[in-house]
């Protein structure tokens, strides 16, 4: 265990910078500047009445650019690129000089190589942190494939002008789930993602009743500006709350139009790829049909008025044209995940009513055969573990160890099921991601009743589960598969960077599942 709650590395970090000494009235004097860096939203929605995010109905929806392989590899480039942020030029993190990155597109069963060349540029400047701001590596959140390398390995390092070859068999993943890469550099993960470095993994379906049906991705994410820059992360306040910020948008713009044709049925593939901010989404006077999840697509839909993401969630949902003419606001309701009241309303989009289809389009009684909930009384539990999540003096911790002193570690058999009890004990809600392995939610304490009602009785499998602040979920974990060094993490990727990750490490044993 460690002895201090302060690390070597962040003392001497902060030493160097002027402001070590009594951390928590460091923290106390930077509450004001973190809320108007981010427009009332920096301290994730949680001023009294918030922010209202209303812009002007903007362009047509852009479709997010395919990338295409080359000599049978996807080849991805981390650089700094200048992208149009509604209207301003902005010097961003990306890949292929595209915000978000460009959709990777898959077949469940090909052999998948991705070539990622590290084309930021040259320094030796170290982050808050401590850490050199230009390494990076890539990781396929969501994907059920190998943690070893050369698949989904996130311990190596990837220095400016190198290559790396990435190589993931993809006959274990669900077709039909939605899934991102992103980086995984330990210590600057937040700040690349932050910037731009995030795009979607699309894995293909043949879904007969969804084929004929118009299908949107639609990435949510969030950046405030300093100048033309991102807005760096340069007091402690910005990691233990998660930036967010006041440039909000929808594939890259700023309430975009869509339209809707009166009877048509559209399918929204809907990624949350902000690095702090949650969407308690709404659609004016129409129903969000949800027909999958993280892992998947689920047996058949199920309507919902409200749906809530936290960073890293997926959700899969059929829009059913229901009205006659108008604009309808796609938005996101007030939501706060810091233990105040109120929080943002904003408008992501715009549906307009253009035209109607004849015979109008239905919405399909049976999504994926097969798909259903586990009963654990039923199963052979090979371990029940508790993780608890805690912050305090500018680090993250599982079960009181800090990844970057003693990371807290889990060892497991694959062809096993385990339970695992995550608990918050901190004011502020944490997604939980765990890599490799999706997870049933068997039960959800505090927090928003609507979450916890549709995860604890769909057929979904999750991969990253909001855990509600002072409460707790129970997963049902299927160690399927593969062995390897995976990880397990608070999907606000500043927590992650101060210590709130541990290490899963997979055994080969147990039966074929």
């Amino acid at each position: 265990m460690k002895k201090s709650n302060i690390t070597r590395r962040k003392f001497i970090t902060m030493t160097s910078l002027g402001v070590a000494g009594t951390y928590v009235a460091l923290q106390s004097g930077l509450v004001e500047a973190a809320m108007m860096r981010s427009g009332g939203g920096g301290m994730g929605g949680g001023g009294s009445g918030g922010t209202i995010y209303d812009p002007p109905i903007g362009a047509d929806l852009k479709v997010l650019p395919e990338l295409q392989k080359v000599n049978n590899a996807f080849n991805l480039e981390a650089r700094i690129a200048p992208v149009n942020l509604n209207g301003t030029t902005a010097s961003l993190m990306t890949y292929n000089g595209l915000y978000p990155g460009p959709v990777i597109r898959v077949q469940k069963g090909e052999m998948v190589n991705i070539n990622l060349t590290n084309s930021l540029p040259f320094t030796t400047q170290m982050n808050l942190l401590g850490y050199q701001r230009n390494i990076t590596n890539l990781h396929t959140h969501g994907w059920h494939v190998s943690p070893k390398d050369p698949s989904d390995f996130v311990m190596y390092d990837l220095m400016p002008g190198n290559t790396k070859s990435h190589t993931y068999d993809t006959g274990m993943l669900e077709p039909g789930c939605l899934n991102l890469y992103h980086p995984h550099k330990h210590g600057v993960s937040a700040e690349q993602y932050w910037g731009g470095m995030v795009g979607p993994l699309v894995v293909e379906d043949d879904i007969a009743t969804l084929s004929g049906f118009e299908t949107h991705i639609l990435v949510l994410k969030d950046i405030a500006l300093s100048g033309s820059e991102p807005a760096p992360h340069d007091m402690m306040m910005d990691y233990m709350h998660g930036l967010e910020g006041n440039i909000i948008m929808v594939n890259g713009q700023v309430n975009p139009r869509l339209y809707l044709k009166r009877g048509q049925v559209q399918r929204w593939r809907i990624l949350n790829a902000s690095s702090a901010r949650f969407y308690r989404l709404s659609l004016d006077s129409h129903a969000m049909n949800l027909i999958g999840t993280d892992g998947g697509l689920l047996n058949t839909y199920y309507p919902k008025s409200e749906i809530i993401m936290a960073p890293g969630e997926r959700v899969d949902i059929l829009v059913k044209g229901t009205q006659s003419t108008g604009n309808f606001k796609f938005r996101s309701l007030p939501y706060s995940r810091m233990g105040m009241s109120g929080g943002d309303t904003i408008t992501l989009m715009t549906v307009t009513y253009k035209g109607s289809v004849s015979p109008a389009q239905s919405l399909p009684s049976t999504i994926r055969q097969g798909a259903a909930r586990l009963d654990p009384n039923k199963l052979m539990i090979a371990a029940r573990r508790s993780l608890v999540l805690s912050m305090g003096s500018g680090n993250g911790y599982i079960n009181g160890q800090d990844f970057d002193v003693d990371p807290y570690t889990i060892m497991s058999e694959t062809g096993t099921y385990e339970i695992w009890t995550v608990s918050n004990q901190s004011g502020m809600d944490h997604p939980f991601h765990q890599h490799v392995n999706a997870a049933q939610v068997l039960s959800v304490t505090g927090g928003d009743a609507g979450y916890a009602s549709t995860y604890t009785s769909i057929p979904a499998w999750k991969d990253t589960v909001l855990i509600p602040k002072w409460g707790s979920v129970d997963l049902l974990v299927p160690v399927m598969d593969f062995d390897g060094m995976a990880m397990f993490h608070c999907h606000i990727l500043e927590h992650e960077d101060i210590g709130m990750m541990g290490m899963w490490h997979i055994m080969a044993g147990g039966m074929p599942m």
